[in-house]
C-alpha cells in the first residue's frame, strides 16, 4: 500500500462513528462499514477524471465501523476509497486496494470513465485464471466518484399529499422517457427538471401518484454502450443514497439531489405523491465476472449471499435475482443499511412511498421466504416508515410468493395482469377467474386479514407491451436489443386483432381501440389500486419490443405527437379515472360480502345474460355481468369477450331506471356519455356489441 500513500496538507482527526459524509463543525465526518478489511484509505478528488490530491489513511475504527473527520472540507467535495485487505475470492474475499471505491452511503455520485467499464475490475479480464487473479492497475482517474452533500433546502412548507391508498391512481413511468422526446416540447428534456413542465398532463388525466423506474445511481455496461444500447431502465445500482446523475442538468456535482428534491416539491404541489422503484435485492456488481464499485470490495461477504464448490466455497454469487448477485438481506449490516437508505428518501428527499424490485429477495432468510422475516419487521418498527406505501414486486428467480407478504404491503398483482389480458381478448376458462380479480383478488389476500387494497392491479407496465402493443402483436420483436430475440417473455397472451404490428385495416383498428378501452376499464372498475402503464393513455407503442430495458431512444420514449392522434383513447381513460373517483363502491378497502340469504342485501351480485347466477364451470362463456349496491343508486357491468352481439337481462326494480354511462362498442367518440342528455332504458334488456364493455347506472326519477 505504500504506493498509495500520499502527503495531504489536510487536517485530520478520529471523528465519530457514523456511516456516509456527514458536514459538521467546518469539515467533514467519514465513515464507512468494513468487517475484514486490513487498512482503508479516503481519497480526495479535485475533478471526476484524474488521481487524489488527497489520501488520507483512517486509522480510527469503532466496532466495524471506520471513521474519520477531515477539516476545511464542504459539499460538492468528491471523494472515494481504496480499502486493502485479503484477496482470495474462493473465500469470498475480494479487497483490491488498487480500484477506487463508490462510498456504500454516497449521497451523490458522478461518473468517471463511464464508457469504459474494464478498469473497474477487481481481477485480470483477460487471465485463464478469471477472477482468482489481482488486477493492480490504479483506476483512481475511471472510477466513479462519490460527493459530499449538505441535506439542507428550502421546502417552502411542503406536504406529503397523504392520499389515502383506496384513493390512489399510480402512473408508472421513466423520468427520462417522460420528456426526452423532442415532441415533449419541455425546455430540459429527460432531466427531473424537464419533467415538472408535464404536470399538466397528470392532472389532467386525473393522476395523484407518480411510480419512477429506479432514479438511484446506476452503471451504464460498456458491453450495451459498444453495440449502441445503455442501461436505460437503471435496474443495475451502483448507490442506494444517491439519485442518478444524468438526469440532471448537470450544472454542478451537487444537481442531481437539489433538482429531485425540486421535482418532489412540484409534485406535491400539485398533490400528487411520489412512489420510487427501488432496487435492493441486487447491484450493478453482478457474479464473480461483474465489476468492483463499492459493496464487493468493501465486505463481499457481508453484502452478498454467496455459494461455492467444495474447492471454492465462497467464491460464486447466489442469483435469485436474475442479475448475477443477490443482496444478503440475513447480514445485519446490509440490512441497516437498506433501511438507512429508505429512511433517508422519506426524511431528506420527501419520497412517500417505495416499490421494491423482486421483493421475494428481502423475505428470503437461509433460502426460504419468510413474511416475519427480518427487513419486514424492522420495517414494521421504524417510526419513519410506518405510514409509508409499500408496494412489493412478489417475486424472484427462486418462486412468486404473491399473497405471502406482511398486510402493510400492497403487491403487483400479476394474476390481475394475465387473468384480464385472457379474457379480454376472448380465451376460454377464465370467467371464474376474472370475477375473482375484479372484486379484489380474496384468494390471495383474505387468509391474512388483508384488503382489495393489498393488490396492485394492472395490465400493462414497464416490463412486457404497452397497451397499445397488447393488442397489436402476437410474438415480441425484441431483435434491436441484440440478443436474437431470445429476452423478454414468451407468454404474454397478447392478440393482433388480424395483423401484426402496423396495418391500415380499418376495422382491425377499430378492434384495437376498443379491446384498450376494455383494458382500461378493467383496470379501473376493479376492486384494488389501479396502475396505468405510463403512456398508455395515448397508445404508446414500442412497436412490439417487451423487453426495451436498453433502448435510450425514440422506441421508449414518450412521444407525446401521439395524443392529437390517439385523443379519443385520451379522453375516455381521463373520463374513466373521473368515475372511479366519484363512486366510492369502485375504491373499496374491505372485500364483497355478496348477497344476504336471509335480507337478500347485497354489495356485489354476479350474473348471465339472462340475469341468472353464472355457471362459473362452463368453460366456453366469456360473458359476466355484475351489479353494485352503492346505497341510493346502482351500478351495472357488462363483460362481453365473446365474438358476437349479446342481449342482456337487467334487473328491475320499482321507481329505479338504468342509464347508459359508457359502452366501449359504441362509435361515440370516447365511448361515454353524457347522463344529463341520455334517456333511460324503457326496456329491460340492453344490447352489447362483440368484445365490449358497457356500464350502466340504476337511478330514481
Amino acid at each position: 500500500m505504500r504506493h498509495f500513500i500520499h502527503h495531504s496538507n489536510k487536517a485530520s482527526s478520529a471523528g465519530e462513528p457514523i456511516l456516509g459524509a456527514v458536514i459538521k463543525g467546518g469539515g467533514v465526518n467519514f465513515g464507512v462499514y468494513s468487517r475484514q478489511a486490513k487498512d482503508i484509505f479516503l481519497l480526495l478528488f479535485e475533478r471526476p477524471n484524474i488521481g487524489p490530491s488527497d489520501t488520507i489513511q483512517i486509522k480510527d475504527k469503532t466496532g466495524d465501523l471506520w471513521h474519520v473527520f477531515v477539516e476545511g472540507l464542504q459539499a460538492g467535495q468528491l471523494y472515494g476509497y481504496r480499502v486493502d485487505g485479503e484477496y482470495t475470492p474462493s473465500k469470498g474475499y475480494r479487497f483490491n486496494p488498487y480500484k477506487v471505491l463508490v462510498d456504500p452511503y454516497a449521497k451523490a455520485v458522478v461518473p468517471g470513465n463511464w464508457m469504459n467499464d474494464e478498469p473497474l475490475h477487481a481481477y485480470e479480464l483477460r487471465s485463464r485464471a478469471k477472477d482468482l487473479t489481482i488486477d493492480r492497475t490504479d483506476n483512481a482517474q475511471d472510477a466513479y466518484k462519490s460527493i459530499v452533500v449538505e441535506d439542507d433546502f428550502n421546502w417552502g412548507g411542503d406536504k406529503c399529499p397523504n392520499i389515502s391508498l383506496k384513493d390512489l391512481i399510480i402512473y408508472e413511468t421513466h423520468l427520462k422517457g417522460f420528456t426526452a422526446h423532442k415532441s415533449a416540447g419541455v425546455h430540459l428534456p429527460g432531466t427531473y427538471l424537464g419533467f415538472i413542465e408535464k404536470i399538466p398532463h397528470l392532472l389532467e388525466l386525473g393522476i395523484n401518484a407518480v411510480e419512477f423506474l429506479p432514479i438511484h445511481a446506476f452503471h451504464q455496461r460498456s458491453n450495451l454502450l459498444a453495440h449502441g444500447l445503455s442501461e436505460y431502465w437503471g435496474y443495475n445500482t451502483i448507490s442506494f443514497f444517491a439519485p442518478e446523475f444524468s438526469y440532471s442538468t448537470r450544472r454542478d456535482f451537487l444537481s442531481p439531489v437539489r433538482e429531485f428534491k425540486t421535482l418532489v416539491k412540484e409534485l406535491h404541489r400539485a398533490g400528487i405523491e411520489v412512489i420510487l422503484d427501488v432496487v435492493y435485492n441486487h447491484t450493478a456488481e453482478g457474479d464473480e465476472t461483474g465489476p468492483t464499485i463499492f459493496l464487493k470490495g468493501f465486505d463481499n461477504t457481508s453484502y452478498y449471499r454467496l455459494r461455492g464448490t467444495a474447492h471454492d466455497p465462497l467464491r460464486y454469487y447466489v442469483n435469485d435475482s436474475g442479475c448475477g448477485n443477490t443482496i444478503n438481506a440475513g447480514n445485519e449490516m446490509c440490512l441497516r443499511m437498506i433501511i438507512d437508505s429508505l429512511r433517508y428518501w422519506v426524511e431528506i428527499m420527501h419520497v412517500d412511498g417505495f416499490r421494491f424490485d423482486l421483493a421475494s429477495v428481502l423475505g428470503r432468510e437461509k433460502e426460504i421466504f419468510l413474511p416475519g422475516a427480518r427487513f419486514f419487521e424492522l420495517l414494521k418498527r421504524d417510526p419513519v416508515l410506518e405510514n409509508i406505501k409499500l408496494i412489493a414486486e412478489p417475486w424472484d428467480l427462486a418462486g412468486c410468493e404473491i399473497g405471502n407478504f406482511p398486510r402493510d404491503f400492497s403487491e403487483w398483482n400479476g394474476k390481475f395482469r394475465d387473468t384480464a389480458r385472457r379474457f379480454i381478448k376472448g380465451d376460454h376458462g377464465q370467467m371464474g377467474d376474472f370475477a375473482t380479480r375484479l372484486s379484489g383478488s380474496s384468494d390471495l389476500y383474505r387468509h391474512h386479514d388483508g384488503s382489495p387494497l393489498n393488490s396492485i392491479n394492472f395490465v400493462t407496465c414497464h416490463d412486457g407491451f404497452t397497451l397499445n402493443d397488447l393488442f397489436s402483436y402476437n410474438k415480441k420483436h425484441n431483435l434491436a436489443n441484440g440478443e436474437h430475440n431470445a429476452d423478454g417473455a414468451n407468454e404474454n397472451f397478447s392478440f393482433n386483432c388480424g395483423a401484426e404490428g402496423n396495418t391500415d385495416k380499418r376495422d382491425i383498428l377499430r378492434l384495437r381501440r376498443r379491446l384498450a378501452k376494455n383494458a382500461l376499464a378493467c383496470l379501473m372498475l376493479s376492486a384494488g389500486v389501479p396502475m396505468i402503464n405510463g403512456g398508455d393513455e395515448f397508445l404508446r407503442t414500442q412497436k412490439g419490443n417487451n423487453n426495451p430495458y436498453c433502448q435510450d431512444n425514440e422506441l421508449s420514449w414518450f412521444d407525446w405527437g401521439l395524443i392529437e392522434e390517439n385523443v379519443e383513447i385520451f379522453d375516455f381513460t381521463r373520463k374513466l379515472i373521473a368515475f372511479r373517483k366519484k363512486h366510492l363502491s369502485l375504491r373499496r378497502n374491505t372485500f364483497f360480502s355478496g348477497i344476504d340469504e336471509n335480507t337478500g342485501n347485497f354489495d356485489i351480485r354476479w350474473f348471465n345474460e339472462k340475469l341468472t347466477t353464472p355457471d362459473w364451470n362452463d368453460y366456453k362463456s366469456s360473458l359476466l355481468c355484475c351489479e353494485l349496491d352503492c346505497g341510493d343508486y346502482f351500478l351495472f357491468f357488462i363483460f362481453n369477450a365473446h365474438a358476437e352481439k349479446k342481449a342482456i337481462t337487467l334487473p328491475v326494480r320499482k321507481k329505479f331506471y338504468w342509464r347508459r354511462v359508457m359502452d366501449t362498442g359504441v362509435a361515440h367518440s370516447d365511448s361515454f356519455f353524457d347522463s344529463a342528455n341520455e334517456p333511460v332504458l324503457t326496456e329491460n334488456n340492453y344490447s352489447i356489441r362483440p368484445m365490449s364493455i358497457a356500464i350502466l347506472e340504476g337511478i330514481t326519477i
